[in-house]
C-alpha cells in the first residue's frame, strides 16, 4: 500500500489544490457531530494529524479484545484527569464486555468503532466489509445510544476501496501519527520514549487496551507527565479535526 501523505502549510500548491477541492466537493458532515469527512475529487481520505501550532494532541486506544487493561487504563486516566480520548472498539468486544464499554462512556470518552471481526479489511469483497462496518454501526450504538461515526479499521489496514465503503456509511477513518508500538510490551521506558520523543502538535497517539499489553497503564501516568510538562494538552480526536488545517491520508 503506497501512501502519499501531504501537508497543506508547507506545499503551497497543495494548499490550492486541497482549498479547491473543499470548495468543489463540499465538506460532508456526518450524524451527531460537525466532523469532517476529508473528501477531495479522488475521494474521501484519512485523518492521521492535524495540521495546527498549539500544543494538542489525541490519545487513543484500540480494543479488541480482553477486560484486564481497560479498567487501570480508565483509572489513570481519571487521575491524571485527561477527560479527552478516544477508544476504538471492536465491536464483537463491546458484545462481551458491556459493563466495559458503559464505563468508557461513563468516564467521558469518545467511542469509534474498530470493526466487528478482528480481521484486515483489504482482503476482503467490499459486500463483506460493508457487512462487518454496518454490524459494527448498529451494535455500538444499541449500547452506547449513539452511531459511531469514527472508524480505526482492523489492524490499520485500509486502501482506497475501503476508505470509499467507510465514507459511504458516514464514517470517518482515523489514523494515527505517532505508534507507541505498546502491543509490543517492549517495556514502560521504551514505549514512554516513544511517544514523548515523537511528539508533535496535532499528533494522533496509538495506544492500545486489550490484554495483550502488558506495560501500557504503567507507561500512560509518565507519558501524560512528560507531555504536559512540555506543554500539551490533550483534546478529542473530533476536537482536532475541527481544528484542523487541511491534513490528511491519500491512498492508493
Amino acid at each position: 500500500m503506497f501512501i502519499w501523505v501531504f501537508q497543506a502549510k508547507h506545499l503551497k500548491q497543495l494548499s490550492i489544490i486541497i482549498t479547491a477541492a473543499f470548495f468543489s466537493a463540499g465538506l460532508l458532515y456526518v450524524e451527531r457531530t460537525q466532523l469532517m469527512v476529508f473528501s477531495t475529487p479522488d475521494g474521501p481520505q484519512a485523518f492521521y494529524r492535524a495540521e495546527i501550532e498549539k500544543k494538542e494532541v489525541a490519545l487513543t486506544f484500540n480494543l479488541s479484545w480482553g477486560e484486564k487493561r481497560v479498567e487501570p487504563i480508565l483509572d489513570v486516566l481519571k487521575q491524571k484527569k485527561v477527560n479527552e480520548a478516544t477508544f476504538f472498539v471492536s465491536a464483537s468486544w463491546a458484545e462481551r464486555y458491556p459493563d466495559l464499554l458503559a464505563k468508557i462512556k461513563e468516564s467521558g470518552y469518545a467511542i469509534g468503532s474498530h470493526g466487528y471481526q478482528y480481521k484486515s479489511y483489504t482482503a476482503w469483497e467490499d459486500e463483506r466489509i460493508r457487512k462487518d462496518l454496518r454490524t459494527s454501526q448498529l451494535v455500538l450504538t444499541e449500547l452506547t445510544g449513539e452511531k459511531p461515526t469514527l472508524l480505526r479499521p482492523p489492524n490499520g489496514d485500509f486502501d482506497k476501496r475501503v476508505l470509499q465503503l467507510a465514507s459511504s456509511l458516514d464514517y470517518t477513518i482515523v489514523h494515527w501519527s505517532v505508534n507507541s508500538r505498546d502491543y509490543e510490551n517492549p517495556g514502560v521506558d521504551v514505549i514512554v520514549e516513544e511517544v514523548v520523543n515523537e511528539t508533535n502538535p496535532g499528533d494522533i497517539i496509538l495506544m492500545h487496551a486489550s490484554d495483550s499489553v502488558k506495560q501500557t497503564h504503567k507507561a500512560l501516568p509518565i507519558i501524560i507527565d512528560q507531555l504536559r510538562e512540555k506543554g500539551y494538552v490533550f483534546r478529542s480526536v473530533e476536537e482536532l479535526m475541527a481544528n484542523s488545517h487541511a491534513n490528511s491520508e491519500e491512498i492508493e
